[in-house]
């Protein structure tokens, strides 16, 4: 059985992911937290050892592999020893808040021969896969246009604790969390970027960005649309993609809309059998240490993520666009 130590309780996925972490049937031996209040009580919450020196734990044998939910601007620290130390590294998104640090912590994966798993749960949805068959096979013609918003309510609601809005620790705003899922998921459905255009504002008076948009062009001429938001009441998830031959649209809690040239029914066809899902992104980190089964995204999906990122806020501090 394979034996995981929870790295922090600083994310608000935290106890998800051990729950995750118990239904697999894995052991969870070990926790550190950099709030040593915190991780001890949580350690105790979990009938686990709280180790307060990282270096330590990462010594023990009862310690196959580490999931980490730091602050982003402690990631590269934290995984860079963890790689070193032999134990395969699942991560909450982002990896990091630069392409350098993410270069860094991808080297001593590789030189070390761990697994290496970040947290992209849209990539499991059947919705996406659709999404992408559908663009592979050509079916949209050439994607024009691709938009994709994720936002709740967790300023304006005071439900996110108050450390979430720290630039220190988070690394950034609505666009550094939300919106990461919408930006891996152009990545994933549109390639390379070529240049970004981002405008953010501060809604709730915070330190960091509550409300965000960027603008993509990436290099197959499509442009993308990333809307997020930690100020949106009660705000569905969605995408929809436009290409010059069909039309996919997706919303919450509604019937997945796909027209095209290549199809015989006329207008909107509602989609009753997209892809099955891919197992949950815990699920698939697990089976990858257990049984040796693929990783669907890992060190390059993750560094696209940050590429993105890290771009985004720069066009936003500097009030231009940003070529990559």
């Amino acid at each position: 059985m394979i034996n995981v130590a929870m790295l922090s309780k600083w994310h608000v996925h935290a106890e998800g992911y051990a729950r995750q972490v118990r239904e697999y049937g894995a052991i969870i031996t070990c926790v550190w937290d950099e709030d040593a209040q915190r991780g001890a009580k949580w350690a105790k919450e979990l009938g686990a050892d709280f180790e307060e020196n990282l270096d330590e734990l990462l010594k023990r044998e009862d310690v196959d592999c580490v999931v980490c939910d730091a602050p982003t601007t402690m990631h590269k620290e934290i995984l860079v020893k963890a790689a070193k130390a032999g134990k395969h590294i699942f991560t909450e998104k982002a990896l990091a808040t630069t392409v350098a640090d993410c270069d860094e912590i991808a080297q001593a994966v590789k030189e070390n021969g761990v697994k290496f798993l970040i947290s992209m749960p849209w990539r499991c949805r059947p919705q996406t896969l659709f999404a992408k068959k559908v663009i592979d096979e050509g079916k949209l013609g050439d994607i024009t246009m691709l938009r994709i918003r994720n936002a709740h309510n967790g300023a304006t609601a005071n439900w996110l604790p108050d450390y979430w809005y720290d630039e220190s620790m988070a690394g950034g705003g609505a666009m550094m969390d939300l919106g990461c899922h919408p930006m891996y998921g152009v990545s994933y459905l549109c390639g390379r970027p070529k240049r970004i255009s981002s405008m953010f504002n501060y809604i709730t008076k915070r330190p960091v960005d509550d409300n965000a948009v960027s603008v993509i062009e990436f290099e197959n001429n499509c442009l993308a649309i990333v809307e997020t938001a930690l100020v949106s009441y009660n705000s569905p998830s969605s995408f929809e993609i436009y290409g010059t031959k069909g039309t996919l649209i997706d919303r919450d809690g509604q019937a997945l809309l796909f027209t095209s040239e290549f199809i015989e029914e006329e207008g909107y066809a509602e989609i009753e059998d997209p892809p099955q899902a891919l197992p949950s992104p815990m699920v698939m980190f697990l089976d990858a240490c257990t049984k040796g089964t693929p990783i669907e995204f890992g060190l390059e999906a993750a560094r696209d993520l940050t590429e993105l990122l890290e771009k985004a806020y720069i066009s936003h501090k500097n009030g231009r666009v940003e070529l990559f």
